[in-house]
């Protein structure tokens, strides 16, 4: 997401300008990527992939362990209350 410093605004990369400059105060600003690295060339209307972009968000991710602690403690929770019918 551009981020303008100056300006202290975030900016839809279709509202910058061609050079991938701020609108309002004419400063470039630093492109980044999905994963918080400094891309080398300014997203713009027309350098804009997005296939690109979601096939490289979350290949290399995995689920958080807390994600998969609240999965097993909703399966234990529901077992739980299953057997609790019967009981």
């Amino acid at each position: 997401m551009p981020w303008c410093e100056p300006c202290a605004k975030y900016f839809a990369p279709t509202s910058l300008t061609t050079e991938g400059c701020c609108p309002k105060c004419g400063a470039p600003i630093a492109q980044f990527d999905v994963n918080g690295n400094i891309r080398d060339s300014p997203v713009t209307a027309r350098s804009l992939d997005l296939k690109a972009i979601a096939r490289s968000a979350g290949e290399e991710e995995k689920a958080p362990w807390h994600f998969k602690l609240l999965v097993a403690s909703l399966v234990v929770y529901l077992i739980w209350r299953f057997a609790s019918l019967f009981i």
